[in-house]
């Protein structure tokens, strides 16, 4: 259900007590298992729960305290360090309002998410995160909770989203490649999409912004290792490559690595930029040159926008739920 020009709202025990015809009573005891009422009243009352997607208040069950909720929050990967740096975000917006937050992790698998989703619909009131699942099936498990999609677009008037804009700083990096005199750039795209990623897209409007050919594209895992194997293959595709960007920066340190092995020198005989922008591409060396994220803003504006569909204050205007990204000229390039 939907508050008027304000995006969702949780559906209430008043809302199934009006669709099945009954008190707000009536519906407590249907849902409570209570004996007082028939057992065609209380399946009424269970069918019209079923069809709003209502879920008892964990305040109603007097679980917590009143002025106390609890977000879960999804998360594909904690070994990713940009995933954990959002975490942590969250986590510490969370704490300044007195809530909870409960962290699960996925591993990026279509199955851990959707049991995911299962459990916690029961234990949290709003779900915030990286989720990949329709938005249908999201719908019918998170069963009225408030949900706020991080890095995708929603279309459900139930749903928010956290979007993230990096089209400018990826144009960014590619004139400052190109101002450095490369002409043969590449790129590592995520391996695990059937699509090109929306990075892709940034990096081949770039290119064509440029006149430069963006043809040189490999796919790599999202792990230092994928990062290894990619450049290696792409390398071995594109010899003639002086530049290349990755679809982040963990992918970066890996391509880092094998440019090392195959006895190129960053950024001499080789210039690479990532993409997130992590405090990690401070530690390696070179440092990493990143398009980057404010990854305490992704965590933050997560929550703050949880909060207002909980309390009903209406939600953040669309505008104010982007974030931007912008270059971060270190060493590597």
């Amino acid at each position: 259900m939907t508050s008027s020009g304000t995006g969702p709202r949780r559906v209430t025990i008043d809302d199934v007590a009006e669709a099945a015809g009954v008190s707000r009573q009536t519906v407590s005891r249907a849902l409570n298992d209570k004996g007082e009422i028939g057992v065609s009243t209380k399946q009424r009352v269970l069918d019209a729960a079923l069809a709003l997607g209502y879920r008892p208040s964990r305040f109603a069950r007097g679980l917590v305290r009143q002025d106390t909720f609890s977000v879960g929050l999804v998360i594909p990967d904690l070994l990713n360090p940009f995933f954990t740096e959002v975490a942590a975000a969250a986590l510490d917006a969370a704490r300044g309002r007195g809530w909870h937050v409960v962290v699960y992790d996925t591993g990026d698998r279509v199955e851990e998410e959707r049991g995911t989703l299962e459990v916690i619909a029961s234990q949290v009131d709003a779900v915030v995160g990286y989720l990949s699942l329709p938005e249908d099936e999201i719908a019918r498990l998170t069963r009225g909770l408030p949900v706020v999609l991080i890095d995708r677009k929603h279309r459900s008037e139930r749903f928010s989203s956290i979007l993230i804009d990096g089209e400018a700083g990826v144009h960014a990096a590619i004139r400052h490649l190109t101002a450095a005199g490369h002409r043969h750039i590449g790129m590592l795209d995520h391996a695990e999409r059937s699509e090109p990623s929306v990075r892709h897209e940034w990096f081949d409007a770039a290119m064509s912004a440029c006149g430069l050919d963006s043809g040189s594209v490999a796919r790599a895992d999202q792990s230092v290792e994928g990062g290894e194997r990619a450049l290696q293959e792409l390398l071995a595709r594109h010899p003639d490559l002086t530049a290349v960007f990755t679809f982040n920066d963990i992918i970066a340190i890996g391509a880092l690595r094998a440019a090392r092995r195959l006895g190129r020198q960053v950024p001499r005989d080789l210039a690479l930029i990532g993409f997130d922008g992590l405090r990690l591409g401070t530690l390696v060396e070179p440092q990493l040159t990143t398009v980057a994220l404010d990854t305490r803003s992704l965590g933050a504006l997560a929550v703050e926008q949880a909060a207002r569909l909980l309390t009903g204050s209406g939600p953040l205007h669309s505008d104010q739920l982007t974030v931007g990204a912008e270059l971060r000229v270190r060493e590597s390039a």
